[in-house]
């Protein structure tokens, strides 16, 4: 039920952003496909089980204007187990927004939807949220982040680290 209610959340509350009545252009100056990795130290719960975790991150991101972007996120996150404990990992699957104060320089944004867990028994995952700040230009983003996945039976799986994508233009 938590699913459902979460799905339908997003699809409302970022509906209007997507609702225009005029045709939207995707064009190399205001949509592009993000990729890139992620590294990160993990805390709270995952600390626990876990030592460190790397990432794939992709993003399809399209520009209302120059300081506002907002796109879907996905990738995956692998956690490596320590004190033989198996690896798990998350797969988000989120909307995100982010703000540019300049063409080139700081943003900050966050992704909001729901992280799929992996290796983890008896637990399909939960709300996700990644706030970032970082630098960005034309072509790169690099950044900082905090990723908390509140999965189900009080688990939060937790990570702070460092990310890069490379923005790949749609023509």
């Amino acid at each position: 039920m938590k699913k459902v209610l979460l799905i339908i959340g997003l699809s409302l509350g970022l509906s209007p952003l997507f609702a225009q009545e005029e045709d939207i252009d995707l064009n190399a100056d205001n949509s592009w496909l993000k990729a890139g990795l992620t590294a990160g130290i993990p805390v709270g719960d995952a600390d626990d089980a876990s030592s460190f975790a790397l990432g794939l991150d992709l993003r399809g991101q399209y520009l209302f204007n120059p300081n506002l972007g907002v796109g879907l996120a996905s990738g995956y996150t692998n956690y490596f187990g320590k004190d033989d404990t198996d690896d798990f990992g998350i797969v988000p699957l989120a909307g995100f927004i982010r703000y540019y104060f300049t063409p080139d320089g700081l943003f900050f944004g966050t992704d909001l939807g729901y992280g799929f867990l992996t290796g983890i028994d008896d637990n399909e995952g939960g709300l996700y949220v990644n706030p970032q700040i970082g630098y960005h230009n034309r072509d790169w983003n690099i950044y900082a982040y905090y990723q908390n996945t509140f999965a189900e039976n009080d688990l939060d799986v937790q990570s702070v680290g460092i990310g890069a994508t490379y923005n790949i233009r749609f023509k």
